[in-house]
């Protein structure tokens, strides 16, 4: 016949669990086993403790040889379970996911993953979800090699943070290339449950290109669509912003390093105007000049989606846009400071200096 362990309790131990078995913060399982071990060490058995306590034999015996071997600790939480061994190993998945492709292709799918690893498709996607992997995706980059990257950059952001007093600083570049697409048949208009219909070919009616000058201070734009972008026209643009701007004030330019922004004539025109400054922007850091914010919205406004029949209705519609626009302009606020654009940049360039040497 199986005899239950005895249980002695010291008085410390005893008024622990008495504690533990009335306390109305913890948690109901500790209660519980606290009165199975405090009826264990009156000499109920456990049959009789299951029954003073409305719950089943094996229950009893459980904790009260779980006190046994562990104590007071052995009663707080359980033991530990053994489990089926996992058969993904989640490292080696997103290892492989992140420093492999497949043999045929450029990025891994789930299905291409499932069979590598030889576990479901599923699996693979609930592993990349809860690590935040898209294969599918790629984002592009361009970190600048220009050797004076740091004064550049510290002197645009400058310009932008703390402009000189009685001056106007234009950020100015040229979007070339932009399309009269005339689309072939009409689309249909957006109605409940369906979005607005546009037919994926279309009729070239010319180009044009818009030089643009953004005033960093107040959002406003001077502009002027022209049919080339050589330094002809880059002259052209100068000297309207010259007969634009009241006479007196100085004009700082930000502007990227296109060739026809140094042509020989250009350097000439502007050591004739005294009060034009250019900073160049850092090679490959178009991103620092603010007027491609501005680019950006008329593309997504009233370029992408328009259809126009002739060069002229792009014309007309470039400038009916920009005089919306600075009706009530609004300036982009450049809130990034140089030292942080710098350690970012930094970083970078160590990351691909280790990969050029792996």
């Amino acid at each position: 016949m199986r005899v239950a362990h005895p249980i002695v309790l010291n008085e410390e131990t005893r008024r622990k669990l008495e504690q533990q078995s009335r306390g109305r913060s913890t948690q109901a399982r500790v209660v519980l086993r606290s009165r199975i071990v405090l009826l264990a060490s009156e000499g109920f058995q456990n049959k009789e403790i299951a029954a003073t306590l409305n719950v089943a034999p094996r229950m009893a015996a459980l904790w009260r040889e779980r006190f046994v071997e562990r104590g007071m600790e052995g009663l707080l939480k359980d033991a530990p379970r053994p489990g089926r061994t996992p058969s993904i190993s989640r490292t080696s998945l997103i290892e492989k996911t992140t420093q492999s492709t497949p043999a045929t292709a450029t990025q891994w799918s789930t299905r291409t993953m499932a069979r590598e690893m030889g576990i479901s498709k599923a699996s693979v996607s609930r592993i990349w979800r809860a690590s935040g992997l898209k294969p599918h995706r790629v984002d592009s980059f361009k970190v600048s090699n220009d050797p004076n990257f740091a004064d550049k950059l510290e002197a645009i952001v400058g310009l932008y943070l703390n402009p000189p007093e009685h001056a106007l600083v234009l950020s100015v570049d040229e979007k070339s290339q932009i399309q009269a697409l005339d689309r072939t048949q009409p689309g249909l208009p957006m109605k409940k449950g369906r979005g607005a219909t546009m037919t994926h070919d279309y009729k070239r009616n010319g180009t044009t290109t818009l030089f643009a000058a953004l005033n960093t201070a107040n959002g406003e734009v001077y502009g002027m669509c022209q049919q080339k972008h050589r330094h002809q026209e880059w002259l052209r643009f100068l000297r309207m912003i010259d007969r634009t701007v009241p006479a007196g004030k100085e004009i700082y330019l930000i502007c990227d390093n296109y060739a026809t922004h140094k042509h020989e004539r250009v350097q000439r025109w502007l050591e004739a105007h005294k009060r034009f400054h250019v900073c160049f922007t850092p090679t490959s850091a178009s991103w620092l000049n603010m007027v491609e914010r501005f680019f950006r919205d008329l593309t997504h406004n009233r370029l992408r989606r328009g259809v126009f029949q002739d060069l002229e209705q792009l014309i007309m519609a470039i400038g009916e846009y920009i005089d919306g626009h600075n009706k009530n302009p609004k300036p982009f606020i450049w809130t990034a400071k140089a030292t942080d654009i710098l350690e970012k940049v930094t970083r970078a360039q160590t990351a691909l200096n280790k990969r050029r040497s792996a």
